[in-house]
């Protein structure tokens, strides 16, 4: 057996389908399902067991996809360890933060670092969740968290600052915030769990939550269309003509954080990045402050 056989078989178990699989690894039908038959008849014993709801494992199909992810762990393990090893500032790199953050205050940075090392090619994942660094879902991430996990290294930029927008001349912007008369957008999936999320949750009835979205670039264009009161940064609310800032207690600061895996660390390209944005950003904690 090959590694492509064990990602073939993990693969199916996760997409829980043939066709799931076959888009997963870029094959088409026929050959996943001639493959897997292959796989099973050289081991004597099925893997799976079919049924209208899927494909689902056997105890020798456990068995198998707990390697698959023993071993994957393993290759990813080595690829990071070897891209902490480049000593020139070149190749790709993978950045994460949130689109209201990009948009609003680290899209000239980007630029800036493209024209310093124009061999680094950066790819920008806006996620609100929090990608996976030690499997290189990304490579560095700018967030905001008060608790870094332990496996990643970094620094503290500065401290983001909340506030509570209402559309500019509007009856929102002219009640109380806390009153019965204020509606909010609240936040649903991945962003249940923030501190202005939290922040609704003890402050505002569910009935006057009168919409969710999932990431912060939306909240600030609903508020901006009168959907309802947002609590969004500082640096993005204050930044939006058609917003106003209204006189609420918002939610305590985050923290911002420049992170990366500890295996990265000593990347030429990592480096070089970090050290760029620290500098940005370290020019800017007046406006992520809300200053």
């Amino acid at each position: 057996m090959n590694w492509d056989d064990f990602r073939l078989v993990r693969a199916i178990a996760e997409a829980r389908s043939l066709v799931g699989a076959a888009d997963a690894l870029g094959l088409n039908h026929s050959t996943v399902f001639r493959r897997l038959g292959q796989i099973e008849a050289d081991l004597g014993r099925p893997l799976f067991e079919r049924s209208r709801a899927g494909y689902a494992p056997t105890g020798a199909g456990e068995e198998m996809i707990s390697l698959a992810n023993r071993m994957s762990d393993g290759v990813v393990e080595f690829e990071r360890r070897l891209a902490g090893q480049d000593e020139r500032p070149r190749g790709e790199l993978r950045v994460t933060t949130t689109d209201s953050m990009f948009a609003s205050l680290l899209a000239p940075m980007f630029a800036t670092f493209r024209e310093a090392y124009p061999e680094i090619r950066v790819d920008v994942i806006a996620s609100n969740a929090s990608l996976n660094l030690s499997r290189r879902d990304a490579d560095v991430a700018i967030r905001a968290t008060s608790e870094p996990p332990d496996t990643l290294v970094g620094r503290k930029v500065g401290m983001m600052a909340w506030g509570v927008y209402a559309k500019k001349d509007s009856d929102l912007a002219r009640c109380d915030p806390v009153g019965p008369d204020a509606f909010y957008i609240g936040f649903g999936p991945p962003m249940e769990e923030i501190e202005p999320a939290l922040w609704i949750a003890r402050n505002v009835p569910a009935a006057r939550v009168v919409a969710r979205v999932n990431t912060m670039h939306i909240a600030a264009l609903g508020a901006a269309a009168g959907l309802g009161l947002a609590v969004l940064p500082r640096v993005v609310g204050d930044g939006m003509p058609e917003l106003i800032r209204v006189n609420a207690k918002p939610p305590a600061p985050n923290a911002v954080w420049l992170l990366t895996h500890a295996d990265l660390k000593g990347a030429a390209r990592v480096r070089a990045f970090m050290d760029h944005a620290w500098n940005y950003l370290s020019k800017e904690k007046g406006r992520l402050a809300g200053e």
